[in-house]
């Protein structure tokens, strides 16, 4: 099943786009989805997905800092429950991040993320990350 990344659209790329993922429990998380519909694999994109796909993550990762002062990133391309070509963006922080009265910590910085499912975005949290990088890029 096919995840709906729709509304949470932050920048649209001739072959890729950028979504907000729907939980912020790492403060800045998108997802960095190929537009091509029959892209499953990242060794198969093609030599014009993979500079543009640079390019956005550069400028994903610039904007992350400048936006949340991010300490470090994790890019994963995984394609275990979504078979499609795409890959999750995660910033990184050394120290807890206050963001819209709400308190994220990174308990896991200088190791492997691991997606809290319990973790719950709001609307407004969700809609203000999405701006802010939208404003950034």
């Amino acid at each position: 099943m096919t995840e709906d990344f729709s509304r949470n659209l932050i920048k649209e790329y001739e072959h890729w786009s950028i979504y907000a993922h729907h939980n912020q429990g790492y403060l800045g998380r998108c997802v960095v989805w190929c537009k091509r519909e029959d892209a499953l694999d990242l060794a198969d994109a093609t030599p014009a997905e993979q500079t543009e796909l640079f390019s956005i993550l550069h400028n994903l990762r610039e904007a992350a800092k400048k936006t949340f002062q991010s300490d470090w990133f994790n890019y994963s391309f995984l394609g275990n429950e979504t078979r499609h070509l795409h890959g999750h963006f995660i910033p990184r922080y050394a120290k807890p991040k206050a963001f819209m009265k709400s308190m994220f910590e990174d308990n896991l910085y200088g190791h492997n993320y691991k997606t809290d499912h319990s973790f719950m975005t709001s609307t407004e949290l969700l809609n203000e990350v999405r701006e802010k990088l939208k404003s950034a890029l």
